[in-house]
């Protein structure tokens, strides 16, 4: 029979994982050993803060599941601030956090903290693995819950229970799901609505219009709107657009603050713009995928759960709307 630890190895193998960047460490020897027989590349760094940057880089320019380890106490409690990136920058990364032994569990060990706890802030998903028992189910969960909410997984794995016989081999492949989310038409010909009742439109546009960029060239045309990009909007949104009139907020410019300063109507896609303070005395609409974000910085006079790319081609498409032309 395989390890924990071997298939912990296997099932990322069988999903593309190429690499896991960390420290080795003895609460970690289990899964150390168990890649030296396997294609997975054990990238050793000076530090578990920079396995943990390194995962969160990687899965940002792939799009992909990325993967970092460390072991018990101090190890993997150095990976916190890579992880904070992540989850933030809303990443895909699983994280292996060794523990120690588990006997020692409560007892205030040699380098005993408590994982679940430390991690809880910094992650969309964290448990602990006791007991074979709960794998590899634990650790189907984990991949699922990073690539879905786009963040970081802890698997909390003690030493001693990575190198325990697995009593289930099975080895799941997670793919990510390619969902088209849009609003109902009448929350289209609503937002349509406010936008032929303003004067002048803006449209503020976030890391959500990934993927979204011929779109929202289209409906800026449409709408005669200049383009201001948040942070993690630019590498979406600034390339090849000639509405894009550039950065808002504290580490923005003039012309972003004025676009925004001077709209009748905001139009926001696909971002949490964190500055109260910039936004306009003007009626607001936002779209995002996630329903809880609407409305978290400033009252909106308009909320749509879906996604940026077919949210926009929804409200171009529709045959009720009939967005005025201000070319």
């Amino acid at each position: 029979m395989a390890t924990i630890a071997k298939n912990i190895v296997d099932t990322l193998e069988a999903n593309g994982v190429e690499r896991v960047y960390g420290i080795p460490g003895d609460s970690l020897n289990g899964f150390t050993d168990a890649l030296r027989n396997s294609q997975v590349e054990w990238v050793q760094v000076r530090h578990e803060e920079a396995a943990a940057f390194a995962a969160a880089g990687e899965a940002a320019t792939t799009g992909r599941l990325a993967v970092c380890a460390g072991s018990c106490g101090p190890g993997n409690l150095h990976l916190i601030n890579g992880l904070y990136d992540a989850n933030r920058s809303r990443v895909p990364v699983l994280a292996i956090a060794a523990h120690i032994p588990t006997s020692e569990i409560g007892t205030g060990y040699f380098q005993e903290t408590h994982p679940q706890e430390l991690f809880r802030e910094c992650s969309v998903f964290v448990e602990h693995v006791s007991s074979p028992s709960q794998m590899p189910r634990m650790m189907r969960i984990a991949m699922q819950t990073a690539i879905e909410k786009q963040g970081v997984a802890v698997l909390v794995v003690p030493g001693d229970v990575a190198l325990m016989e697995a009593r289930d081999e099975t080895v799941t492949v997670v793919r990510e799901s390619e969902p088209r989310v849009t609003p109902s038409a009448a929350e289209l010909q609503r937002a349509a609505d406010l936008l032929n009742g303003a004067g002048k439109v803006t449209i503020l546009a976030g890391a959500g219009c990934a993927g979204a960029h011929d779109e929202l060239i289209t409906l800026a045309d449409h709408l005669g709107a200049p383009v201001v990009h948040a942070l993690r909007g630019k590498e979406h949104v600034e390339w090849e657009n000639p509405f894009d009139v550039g950065m808002t907020g504290l580490l923005g410019f003039a012309s972003g603050y004025r676009a925004i300063e001077a709209c009748d109507a905001l139009l926001m896609l696909g971002t949490d713009f964190p500055y109260p303070d910039f936004y306009p005395d003007a009626t607001i609409i936002q779209v995002d995928v996630r329903g809880e974000q609407l409305g978290r910085r400033v009252p909106l006079d308009l909320g749509l759960v879906g996604t940026v790319r077919d949210t926009t081609r929804a409200l171009l498409l529709t045959a009720d709307v009939d967005l005025d032309d201000r070319r």
